[in-house]
């Protein structure tokens, strides 16, 4: 990293080189922030450990954000060369989920906005491309409306409804399901995913899936993505960014391990490229599983590849989905703390990252997999303070249902 921002410095002080330096502070008490990320446009470098950057060009807008922080941007007049400083507040978010129908209801969409004036709640994570591969508002995006992405409208206004949530402080993620779309795949099947059979292939839920290593795929879902951005939401997280988890399948790449891997990683830096514009934070959810095991489980995530392609990794670290155990804890539902801490554990040893670089999905929801045991409060509050202990930038609550209560949660 020094090596390179030493670089960058030299190369932007050459003679004739316009430039912009700057500096960014915590907000709080005006400390430097070292390796924080700074935009302006195209461009993009990390501050240095005094929270200095400097910056190609001049005028324009410069924006900075930083792990366990918000963000913020400052537009320069022509000619500008020194920036004032870039404040970020800090932000650990505790976020509930609203499905594709969840954020259009008002009354479920009223019940979370209640949670957050009285309890911790700080953030939501919206669907902004469904299970099923549809969006809920009116698209810009053409191929969503040829594809019938666009059979429901649950939101009319959604940057108005960005608007409105940011306005109450909540830090706003937007959920886009890239690799499971039916709406895509029974669209335009020569890019789905087949059978060895050659028919189209449909998971437990009768959902076909798209090709994940096809560009027009990644395409649509870059376009869709941007324009989440465009909307201003804080942070774009995509799910089943990974190939099915199921044997037997055919893809425009030969099924291999390195195929995989090179077709998720490709994506997440595609994405990187695409919106750094925009200054919003990039993040992935993952299997639970991809933390423990060395190869990529088979559906493209590997641990040491995905922290170099995002900014959060989002384990789903539901105990219901650890069939198989963990090291000593073969009834994970029983054990809901040890399964979130030792599995954050033991992913931080193995790549190296801050724990600010992690923030888990956490079980809301009735256990499906073992002796069907409800998660209320208790259990919730376990994995709460499992993943406080590690130190993740916070953590989302899953209920596919959008049904929560204060049971568990810490008061505002």
């Amino acid at each position: 990293m020094m090596r390179a921002t030493i670089f960058v410095l030299a190369a932007l002080s050459a003679p004739g080189a316009a430039a912009v330096t700057g500096s960014v502070v915590d907000a709080a008490g005006g400390a430097p922030l070292a390796g924080a990320i700074v935009t302006s446009g195209s461009d993009v470098t990390t501050t240095d450990a005094q929270g200095r950057y400097v910056l190609k060009g001049s005028g324009g807008t410069v924006a900075a954000r930083a792990y366990g922080y918000g963000r913020a941007a400052a537009t320069l007049g022509a000619g500008t060369v020194v920036a004032p400083p870039l404040r970020l507040a800090a932000v650990r978010p505790k976020a509930l989920y609203l499905s594709f129908w969840g954020i259009g209801d008002r009354h479920i969409r009223q019940a979370a906005l209640d949670l957050a004036d009285h309890t911790e709640i700080n953030a939501l994570v919206v669907d902004i491309k469904s299970d099923s591969g549809w969006i809920p508002y009116p698209s810009k995006v053409a191929l969503a409306e040829a594809v019938g992405a666009r059979k429901h409208t649950t939101v009319r206004n959604m940057p108005g409804l960005v608007a409105e949530l940011k306005q109450r402080g909540l830090y706003l993620i937007a959920r886009i399901v890239v690799f499971k779309d039916d709406a895509l795949a029974g669209a335009h099947p020569e890019w789905a995913v087949h059978t060895e059979g050659g028919a189209c292939y449909r998971d437990r839920e009768g959902l076909a899936w798209a090709d994940p290593a096809r560009p027009q795929v990644w395409a649509y879902n870059l376009d869709i993505a941007e324009e989440a951005a465009q909307m201003g939401f804080d942070e774009i997280q995509f799910d089943y960014v990974r190939f099915p988890d199921q044997t037997g399948l055919t893809f425009s790449v030969t099924n291999s391990e390195d195929q995989r891997v090179a077709a998720i990683s490709g994506f997440l830096a595609a994405a990187r490229q695409r919106l750094t514009p925009y200054n919003v934070f990039i993040s992935a959810d993952v299997f639970g599983y991809v933390f423990w095991n060395e190869n990529d489980t088979f559906i493209g995530q590997k641990l040491g590849v995905l922290g170099h392609q995002v900014d959060y990794l989002a384990p789903m670290l539901y105990p219901s989905g650890f069939q198989f155990g963990i090291p000593g804890y073969t009834n994970p539902v029983a054990h809901p703390s040890e399964i979130v801490l030792k599995t954050l554990n033991h992913a931080g040893e193995r790549s190296g990252l801050s724990p600010l670089r992690f923030r888990p999905w956490l079980q809301a929801f009735r256990d499906y997999a073992f002796d069907h045991r409800a998660f209320g409060g208790a259990e919730i509050r376990q994995q709460i303070d499992a993943a406080d202990k590690f130190g993740s930038d916070g953590w989302m609550l899953w209920n596919p249902h959008n049904e929560y209560s204060r049971d568990g949660l810490g008061k505002r």
